[in-house]
């Protein structure tokens, strides 16, 4: 299949590198050039803007940071509206509001392109092993079209309802792993700070009903000081910002979550944004007084 893909950064080179090795004749596009020369150096071709690669291709897809990049790029000058040919798919695969994702598939459909919301989960590892999880919303036609580049991609594949829904899906993801973030770090600051050894508290809690795949892998990163970015606190906060939007927009009480968010503000403005969200352990070291990384 012809596929373009636009947002070459942490998420989006290794998935437009799978894409490629699964035999799909690949056009890129970048403002920055550097970001696209490791898949032009694996055969891909370059594009002068997003509305030359849509005239190139069968299926667009985005990488991007939030929904004003997802607007220009699918709908700006030289966006990819400006140059699809009838029966172009663009699948956005960023995080945005399920608001936004609705706006711009309604605004592209006037321009003749079907839009697909697919958002995934599972970070740089995912990207490189091509073990995301992808969740769609969208026409199933579409999805069943766009099936075998998700697969490229991604382990579990979901179709999860009509636009917007795969975005929806996602923050319901980002609640959970945002929680889920906030309490492993609290518990090993705490057992830290009681002078007791989080790795055997870590172990112990394992084998009980606490376990979660956030104990086994973000747990272990914590204990190992290991905070290079794998998924950037940022980009947590962004999503985050995402979700208590919408429950401000549908009326809801999330306090978990709201309590959540404001950790990643505090990660963000104490200059811990570039850092994988599992430095929240970090900020909870200092917030408690202590010397980071001090039992």
């Amino acid at each position: 299949m012809k596929v373009g893909f636009i947002g070459l950064g942490l998420m989006g080179r290794p998935m437009a590198l799978n894409l490629f090795k699964a035999g799909n004749v690949l056009h890129v596009w970048s403002r920055r050039r550097e970001s696209m020369e490791p898949l032009l150096a694996a055969g891909a071709q370059a594009c002068a803007n997003a509305a030359e690669l849509a005239g190139n291709v069968e299926v667009v897809i985005s990488m991007v940071a939030d929904a004003p990049d997802v607007e220009r790029v699918a709908l700006g000058p030289d966006g990819v509206a400006d140059g699809a040919r009838p029966g172009l798919i663009f699948v956005d695969m960023s995080t945005i509001a399920p608001a936004a994702a609705q706006s711009i598939s309604a605004r592209l459909a006037e321009r003749g392109v079907t839009m697909l919301d697919a958002p995934v989960s599972g970070g740089e590892v995912g990207a490189i092993d091509g073990t995301l999880t992808i969740m769609v919303g969208g026409d199933e036609v579409d999805f069943r079209r766009v099936l075998p580049l998700f697969e490229a991609m991604g382990k579990t594949v979901s179709l999860i309802g009509g636009s917007g829904a795969g975005q929806v899906a996602k923050a319901c993801n980002q609640i959970l792993t945002g929680v889920g973030v906030a309490a492993v770090a609290e518990a090993l600051n705490f057992a830290q700070r009681a002078g007791v050894d989080p790795v055997r508290v870590r172990e112990a809690l394992m084998g009980g009903f606490a376990y979660s795949r956030i104990l086994e892998n973000h747990g272990k990163r914590m204990l190992d000081r290991n905070f290079r970015p794998g998924f950037k606190a940022w980009m947590h906060q962004k999503d985050m910002r995402i979700v208590m939007e919408e429950a401000h927009r549908l009326g809801l009480a999330l306090p978990s979550a709201a309590a959540t968010a404001q950790m990643f503000n505090a990660m963000v403005g104490s200059g811990l944004g570039e850092e994988d969200s599992v430095a929240m352990l970090k900020l909870l070291e200092r917030m408690s007084g202590g010397e980071e990384g001090a039992a």
